[in-house]
C-alpha cells in the first residue's frame, strides 16, 4: 500500500523519517527541515504510517512487516532509489528495524530515536495508556475544544490532548470526528509492541545507532549493554524524555549529523 507522505529537500541521499504511534509524518517535519538545512545533499520522505494520519487503516492481521512493507513500497513509488537511510521515533524505529530484516538490501542504515528492539512491556507503553483513553472517547464532538476537554478530563495532559486532537477532521454538520480507526490501531498496537526485533541489530552487517532520552524508560541500561555489545552505539540526551525530537531538537540533530 502506498502511504500518504510529503517530502523535504532535493538531495540525492534517500532518507525516510518515521513517526511514532498515533502520530503522523508532520510530527517530524521540523527535524527534516533543520536536517535539510544542515545537509542539503539529503532528500527526506515523511510518510503517515499505515493506519495513521491520512493513510488507510491497517488490514486485518497487520503487523510490523505490513507497516515496513508499506514504507518501502511508498519510498519506491515516490522515486526514492537505492538503499534507504531510515530514522524512526518509537514505533517508527521498530518499523525501521522490521524493514531491515524484511529487505536488507533496501536499507542502508537505521537510526533509533528512543526505542529498543525488544518487546515493549505493557506497563511501559505510554501509547497503550493513551489508546485506552481514546477508545473511551466519543466518535464525534461538536468541536475540537469539546473533544480536547474530554481527553483532559480522562487524565491526559493538555499538551498530549493538543497533540491528539490534530487527528480530528471536520464533519459535514460542522463537528469533528477521528481521522484514524481507533479500534484497528488498538489491535495493531498489540502486534507491534510484542515483536522481538533484536535480530535486526545483532545480524552480521547491521548498521544501527540509537539515541535515548535521559528521562525516558523505553531504552533501559540493560538494552544499552546489549545494543553496544552488538555494535550499536547508544547516545543519551540527559534532559530529554521519550519525544527526543521535541525535548532536545538541537542535540538530536547534532547526533544525526555524526557519521
Amino acid at each position: 500500500m502506498v502511504l500518504e507522505s510529503f517530502q523535504v529537500g532535493e538531495g540525492e541521499v534517500p532518507t525516510v523519517l518515521l513517526h511514532g504511534f498515533l502520530g503522523s509524518g508532520r510530527n517530524l517535519r521540523s527535524l527534516a527541515v533543520a536536517w535539510n538545512e544542515a545537509e542539503p545533499r539529503r532528500r527526506f520522505l515523511l510518510p503517515d504510517l499505515t493506519g495513521h494520519g491520512a493513510s488507510a487503516p491497517p488490514p486485518p492481521g497487520a503487523n510490523l512487516d505490513t507497516l515496513a512493507r508499506d514504507v518501502l513500497e511508498t519510498a519506491r513509488a515516490r522515486g526514492f532509489t537505492g538503499p534507504l537511510e531510515l530514522v524512526g521515533h518509537s514505533l517508527g524505529g521498530r518499523v525501521s528495524l522490521a524493514a531491515s530484516l524484511l529487505s536488507p538490501s533496501d536499507v542502508a542504515s537505521v537510526r533509533l530515536l528512543d526505542i529498543a528492539p525488544g518487546p515493549v512491556p505493557v506497563d511501559l507503553s505510554e501509547s497503550g495508556m493513551v489508546l485506552n483513553v481514546l477508545l473511551q472517547a466519543p466518535d464525534t464532538a461538536s468541536s475540537r475544544r469539546e473533544m480536547r476537554a474530554g481527553l483532559v478530563g480522562q487524565g491526559l495532559s493538555e499538551g498530549l490532548a493538543d497533540w491528539l486532537v490534530m487527528n480530528l477532521v471536520s464533519t459535514p454538520d460542522g463537528g469533528v470526528r477521528w481521522r484514524f480507526d481507533r479500534r484497528a490501531l488498538s489491535e495493531l498496537h498489540l502486534q507491534v509492541n510484542g515483536t522481538d526485533l533484536w535480530a535486526a541489530v545483532e545480524r552480521p552487517g547491521a548498521n544501527v545507532r540509537c539515541v535515548r532520552g535521559g528521562r525516558s524508560r523505553y531504552v533501559t541500561d540493560a538494552d544499552v549493554k546489549r545494543l553496544e555489545a552488538a555494535g550499536c552505539p547508544v547516545e543519551t540526551l540527559p534532559g530529554a524524555g521519550h519525544f527526543v525530537h521535541v525535548d532536545a531538537a538541537q542535540a538530536l540533530l547534532q547526533w544525526l549529523l555524526e557519521r
